[in-house]
């Protein structure tokens, strides 16, 4: 019976002791390692923030250069030149003719240009080319002029030359070429004239003609 009791007795302390050291093993082991850490989460790669636009620079649109004033260059006067329709009415070989065309027109020869020559002395031609007037009147000195008193609506009346000794008026009223040949076209007129006399002499006759049978 003691045996027992002190076995019961023995039993216990031994478990005691050896709760204890179990005890002491863990808290040592426990303090030695300490309480688990948590793994840090990894932390999700940053997304690459947007760049952003660069600001648009401010342009200063260029302000154009002010145009330069340019002063319109003032158009010379026009010459007066005859209307179109003043040459209605010319005939094939250059001169004026209508209903009213003369005898004259039709018996005397038509110079055309300045290259033309009389048939023969005295010979009575006609004529609307400039130039071939111009030439024949630089010849004899003659100037273009008009009757003075009968300019109509402001331009020449009946057209004459000033030669110099032939048919000398007063008046006479010497004017330029444009206006001479302005009239002379605008009523559609001849010049009927010779270059010679019969005896091979310069002549100086002359005179306008109408084929509308106005008055020249």
């Amino acid at each position: 019976m003691r045996k027992s009791t002190a076995a019961r007795k023995t039993a216990p302390a031994t478990r005691s002791t050896a709760a204890r050291r179990t005890t002491a093993a863990t808290k040592s082991t426990t303090a030695r390692t300490g309480p688990a850490r948590k793994a840090p989460a990894k932390k999700a790669p940053a997304r690459p923030a947007a760049k952003r636009a660069a600001p648009a620079k401010r342009t200063t649109a260029k302000r154009a250069a002010p145009a330069k004033r340019t002063t319109a260059k003032r158009a010379a006067p026009a010459k007066r030149t005859a209307p179109p329709s003043a040459g209605s009415g010319t005939g094939a070989v250059g001169i004026r003719t209508g209903r009213g065309t003369g005898r004259s027109v039709r018996s005397s020869q038509v110079i055309s240009s300045v290259s033309d020559r009389p048939e023969r002395p005295g010979r009575s031609l006609i004529t609307a080319n400039h130039e071939v007037i111009q030439r024949w009147a630089r010849e004899r000195g003659a100037k273009p002029a008009t009757i003075a008193g009968t300019e109509r609506d402001g331009r020449a009346g009946v057209l004459t030359f000033n030669i110099p000794g032939y048919r000398e008026s007063s008046r006479i009223r010497e004017i330029t070429w444009d206006d001479w040949f302005y009239t002379f076209d605008l009523r559609r007129l001849n010049l009927i004239y010779q270059e010679q006399l019969r005896d091979g002499r310069q002549s100086n006759f002359f005179r306008t003609e109408s084929p509308d049978r106005e008055d020249g």
